[in-house]
């Protein structure tokens, strides 16, 4: 049996429902649960599986990770092209004995801006995307990319015009950061939403890697053909998801906002690979319905209910934090250093190397695809921090206490252990932190914040991208390795953060990790907890007035949720009174 066979199998269901059977709310209270506390009516059998990898979730996944593939191509061959020869002839602002060379200042300032134009672009992502969809928004980013590319393939001289387009590539960069897993979250059968929008970050590792690859096979070249070659093929990537989106279905959940239900209808049951009155079908339709009918209650909703939603000033605050986490692990310090640092530690082709990383990058990914669904993220985050933080403390001990910086060749075995555990780091850093954050920021907010928090949690993974990439060659020509140390105390951190305040949500529907978070449960205890029978309490279902402040948790009335200075049943009272819900 190959393994999509056995995916196949543990993702199967016999479970179909009349099309009408989820028509009232009341339907889905005395339904019988699935794992996590998945409901399905009583009282319906069926022969009807519920098929989700086939071709057309797939062909899906492919296209839409080609964001992750544009990303991580182009952070992958900045790193190589700061070494070669005819770029360091045209666009270096110093001469040394060995040749044209980078200042600090030059070299930080061309890494840098593209992660100033992601910043960008991932804060005004949210609101296009709201307006016009996810697809036309994702075909739009990528043509911002396209004219990025351009205007750096097309200088002679201006270093400054490599850096303005590594700006425009980023504002597109930025936004398909933020609508690539949006997109993923929401349409994504929810038994594999986990390892779907993990093939962001695998499509990140392949771009790196396969950036890599291209500069290590064109740095011999003599002429501009050595960067030109690689950034050329950089142009391809973004042109074929542009157009294979546009043989994708929108968005569910955008098509329903829009009043295109039966689209929406359709483009589910395609996604589980059933009929359209399919239980299954019926009872996502119903929370999209429920959401929307929620929403359009009490006004006008403004973008700072992020902040003073149920528990989103909680939510917003953990997305924006995790994203920065991702960033201080440490690991684009190697993606965009990695040549120039290997090359410090006396390797002789450093490219060589820097592909050895990249390699083991993208083939640890395909792991962490298994890790998040079958391990949970808690666990796995919390395991991945501690792997880095040890191999960090090792990296950066030998580095700076053992290596002779001044003639490395002096030190072999020095240069060989660090290599070693940065590919140990790289190793932890792929199966889980990589991609596991990425997933985790899809799921924790509700539909009616999702785009505008998303938005502001990646600008985070973007802010402190800049600072790294920028700061790198400033803080390295003073403490050296020494630096590594400080990305071994923010892994530590990292752990902490997860333990304390992430819920576990493997396995879970979006509405249920929703509801965990309104409610207070205790991220230790997340994995055990049992959704009320009485129904979900989501962000998206209390019929909040603009601005949708004051929803809390009474403490010692049964998890009851009140609306402070406001009469107790302007909560939705049915569902909102929870005894023993946790």
């Amino acid at each position: 049996m190959n393994i999509i066979s056995r995916f196949q199998k543990r993702f199967s269901s016999t479970d179909t429902t009349p099309r009408n059977s989820l028509d009232s709310p009341d339907a889905v209270k005395g339904a019988s649960r699935g794992s996590k506390g998945h409901v399905r009516p009583e009282g319906h059998e069926s022969d009807e599986p519920i098929r989700i990898l086939r071709l057309r979730i797939l062909t899906m996944v492919l296209v839409v990770s080609l964001g992750g593939l544009v990303f991580g191509f182009d952070t992958g061959q900045i790193s190589g092209f700061l070494e070669m020869d005819d770029f360091k002839s045209r666009f270096a602002d110093q001469q040394t004995d060995e040749g044209p060379a980078f200042s600090n200042v030059r070299s930080g300032t061309i890494v840098g801006l593209l992660s100033i134009g992601t910043l960008l672009g991932a804060l005004i992502a949210a609101p296009i995307a709201d307006k016009f969809g996810r697809r036309i928004s994702i075909v739009f980013w990528n043509i911002i990319f396209c004219v990025g590319v351009v205007v750096q393939i097309q200088t002679q001289r201006q270093w400054y015009a490599i850096a303005i387009g590594r700006w425009v590539a980023g504002l597109g960069v930025g936004g398909l950061s933020v609508l690539t897993p949006m997109y993923q979250s929401e349409t994504a059968p929810r038994q594999i939403r986990g390892a779907m929008v993990s093939c962001y970050q695998l499509f990140i590792t392949l771009g790196i890697f396969l950036a890599y690859c291209i500069n290590f096979g064109t740095e011999k070249r003599e002429d501009s053909s050595e960067w030109r070659i690689p950034m050329g093929i950089g142009f391809l990537f973004p042109v074929v998801m542009a157009i294979g989106i546009m043989f994708l279905r929108e968005s569910p959940r955008w098509d329903y906002r829009h009043g295109r239900i039966d689209r929406a209808r359709t483009t589910i049951a395609k996604s589980y690979g059933v009929s359209e009155t399919h239980w299954e079908v019926q009872h996502e339709m119903q929370e999209i319905k429920a959401k929307l009918e929620a929403e359009n209650v009490g006004g006008a909703h403004p973008w700072y209910e992020v902040f003073t939603g149920p528990r989103m000033a909680y939510r917003t605050l953990l997305g924006i934090s995790l994203q920065a986490l991702q960033q201080l692990t440490g690991a684009n310090y190697f993606f965009y250093y990695g040549t120039q640092i290997f090359a410090s530690t006396g390797i002789d082709n450093s490219f060589v190397t820097s592909m050895i990383l990249g390699g083991i990058n993208f083939g640890t990914t395909f792991l962490a695809l298994y890790v998040v669904e079958h391990f949970g993220r808690r666990k796995s985050l919390m395991t991945g921090g501690l792997w880095m933080f040890v191999c960090f403390m090792i990296f950066a001990s030998v580095g700076h206490f053992v290596l002779d910086k001044n003639t490395p060749q002096n030190t072999p075995t020095a240069g060989t252990v660090m290599i070693v555990f940065a590919a140990l780091f790289i190793f932890g850093y792929a199966a889980t932190w990589g991609p596991i954050i990425w997933c985790i920021v899809g799921e924790i907010f509700p539909g009616r914040y999702r785009a505008k928090a998303m938005g502001l949690s990646t600008a985070s993974n973007w802010t402190f991208n800049f600072l790294l990439s920028f700061f790198t060659p400033f803080i390295t020509a003073k403490i050296d390795y020494a630096f590594g140390y400080v990305f071994a105390v923010c892994n530590l951190l990292g752990v902490v953060v997860v333990y304390c305040f992430v819920c576990e949500s493997q396995g879970r529907s979006l509405e249920e990790t929703d509801t965990m978070y309104i409610l207070h449960v205790k991220p230790w205890e997340s994995s055990k907890w049992e959704p009320p029978a009485e129904g979900l309490v989501t962000a998206d279902n209390l019929n909040l007035t603009s601005g949708a402040r004051g929803i809390r948790k009474t403490e010692g009335q049964g998890d009851r949720l009140e609306r402070v200075g406001g009469p107790s049943d302007a909560v939705n009272a049915e569902k909102a009174n929870m005894s023993g819900a946790m």
